[in-house]
Order: C-alpha cells, then structure tokens, then sequence
C-alpha cells in the first residue's frame, strides 16, 4: 500500500509540475513540460511491472485526479482539462501494452507501451490545450514527442537497475 501511495503522488507532484511547465515554451518545438512529463510512464510502467494493471491502474485514477485538481489551480482549468483527458486515455493505453508484451524482453514493454502512450497523449493534448491560442501547437507536439521518446530511451537504465535491485515478478 505505502508503494502505491508513494506511486500516486509521485504521478500527481510530475504530471502537474509538466502542466504548469508546458505554458513556457523553450522555443518553437520545445516547452519545459516536455522534460518533466514523460517521467509519469516510467511510473506507471513500474507500478504496473511490480503491482500488476489494477494497482497501475489504480495509481493512473488517484494520480489523474490529484494532477487535474492541482493543474487548475496552476496552469488554467483548459490546460488541466486537455492535460487529464490526454494522461487518462494515454496512460490506460500504456498499460494495456505494456501488460500484453510484459513476458517479452525486459526493456520492450516500457520502451514500446512508452512510446504509443506518449504519441496518443501527444496528439490529444496539445490539439486540446493550445489549439487556436496562437501557440505553434503542431512543432510544439512534434518536439514533445521527440523528448518523449528520447527520455522513454533513457530511462530504461533506471529501469533496469530497478529490475535488477528488487525481485522481477515476470522472472520467477
């Protein structure tokens, strides 16, 4: 349980910190959002290697609705909106994969649930959040992406020291 917990406002503390950051832009492709947010798979995806999907899912829920609350207050209730429509169906996505590919190589469920999971949540929330705002949301989401992905890449070392550190539940 204090895993789980700890795992819900871990989700809630990024996902709103990337909600408040995603309003400065670095320049036309990047924003400061785009560095913190793709944590929230490495999250989900580790809850759910540990605790399974419901526990995953379970996190997503909680952390969804802590995020969305603390993002109106910090970032506006359409980028809270955008935020929580986009992090609901992406992360759900993310842990359908990641659970269909779990028995295969330790580094493909997190790389490849990550990575359709960040495309998903990509698309939906900036065309959400910043459409018709004057913000160039299109190379915004295209440059989004491209961290998203590089940062799913960098994180499988972490991954894989904590794999190694605790008991892998798909190894036994």
């Amino acid at each position: 349980m204090r895993l789980t917990v700890v795992m819900v406002l871990a989700m809630m503390l990024i996902v709103a910190s990337a909600n408040w950051l995603v309003q400065f832009p670095i320049n036309d492709w990047l924003t400061w959002g785009a560095l913190t947010y793709p944590v929230s798979y490495f999250i989900t995806d580790l809850t759910n290697r540990i605790k399974g999907p419901d526990t995953a899912r379970k996190v997503v829920w909680f952390g969804f609705a802590l995020a969305v609350a603390v993002s109106a207050f910090l970032a506006g209730p359409r980028i809270a909106l955008a935020s929580g429509t986009a992090f609901l169906v992406s992360q759900m996505l993310d842990i359908k994969v990641f659970d269909r590919l779990r028995r295969r190589a330790w580094w493909q469920p997190p790389l490849f649930s990550s990575a359709v999971g960040s495309a998903v949540d990509t698309l939906l929330f900036f065309a959400l959040a910043f459409y018709a705002t004057g913000m160039p949301w299109v190379t915004l989401a295209i440059g989004d992406y491209g961290v998203k992905l590089a940062i799913a890449l960098l994180m499988l070392a972490p991954w894989w020291f904590a794999l190694r550190r605790g008991r892998d539940p798909v190894a036994d």
